[in-house]
């Protein structure tokens, strides 16, 4: 396809238990040090920025002449490793900035939003909580839902960034909490009102586009998922002993269907599985070239392939 200059890309990456190499005494991330589990080192830390700043530098550009304009993130530490990543050589003349904030995730793994600040301004960014209780009715501290208003060249723009409860105790178990945080978005909506054109919903929602949250979300009527089709039996975002899945989405308002001078219209989306990112050899060959598997240092990229729509500019 011939890249044009009024096509941008909008990705969202997990990052794999993206760390610092410090004990936080708050928080759970002990395996993440030098003396931890992992052993979780300087070396390893800045072997992972180059390799993440190489991924992030190279998605989408077959089909644009511009670096994302916009990228979700999921599984940062803090504000610290996500500049180090923006500050690595192969993004360093890239103008990003990031908006983060802590979690109440117990381990202190966020969200957070990169941005081009040459494309893209910010008017407003906040957390919104996600209230949910465990099976044994306390209460399960993860990850806020990042809500970031702006100015994307004309067009303004709310773009929320999620990591949704995992399904560590069973996908039937934990489904309850996943469809509670479709309904958090779509309270926040309502709370908008009028203010809710031009609307962005992605995340690893630990959900394929079937499933009941992210169904909750498209049952409105509101959204187009453009990652429907990207599953299949050979392809995904992740892969889970032997079993594909798209946990990673990205969910757009029909007004990125339209084609209004100075508005933006949606053209494709994609999965980001070049070779380099992938494993080439072995019983997990095509998988994600992931940074562990179980205790064992890959020192690949990430347990996730990143995703990404392309946007033109009318």
């Amino acid at each position: 396809m011939l890249k044009k200059k009024n096509r941008y890309t909008i990705a969202f990456y997990n990052l794999e238990n993206f760390f610092d190499t410090k004990d936080d005494p708050y928080l759970l991330d002990d395996d993440f040090t030098p003396k931890g589990f992992r052993k979780w080192d300087e070396h390893k830390f800045g072997k992972k920025v180059k390799r993440i700043a190489k991924a992030i530098s190279k998605i989408g550009r077959k089909e644009s002449v511009h670096p994302p304009v916009l990228i979700g993130m999921a599984e940062v530490e803090n504000k610290f490793v996500v500049e180090k990543i923006l500050h690595a050589h192969k993004l360093k003349n890239t103008a990003y900035d990031v908006i983060h904030f802590d979690s109440p995730d117990e381990r202190g793994i966020d969200t957070a939003l990169v941005y081009h600040k040459q494309h893209f301004k910010v008017l407003d960014a906040q957390t919104i909580p996600l209230i949910v209780d465990n099976t044994n009715g306390e209460r399960d501290f993860t990850r806020d839902i990042l809500y970031v208003k702006g100015v994307l060249h004309q067009e303004e723009i709310h773009v929320f960034v999620n990591h949704w409860p995992s399904r560590r105790e069973g996908a039937d178990e934990t489904n309850f909490k996943r469809v509670k945080a479709a309904n958090t978005i779509l309270d926040k909506l309502e709370i908008m009102q009028g203010d809710s054109d031009n609307i962005i919903i992605m995340g690893d929602f630990n959900d394929d586009p079937r499933s009941e949250s992210i169904q909750t979300l498209m049952e409105t009527g509101r959204f187009i998922n453009p990652m429907n089709k990207l599953l299949s039996p050979k392809t995904g975002s992740a892969n889970y002993r032997g079993n594909w899945n798209l946990f990673d989405q990205i969910l757009i308002s029909h007004s990125f269907l339209n084609f209004q001078a100075g508005t933006h219209s949606f053209v494709e989306a994609k999965i980001f599985a070049p070779r380099f990112l992938k494993e080439w050899h072995g019983k997990y060959k095509g998988n994600p070239f992931r940074t562990y598997a179980g205790g064992s240092y890959l020192g690949g990229y990430s347990d996730h392939f990143p995703v990404y729509v392309v946007l033109e500019e009318n």
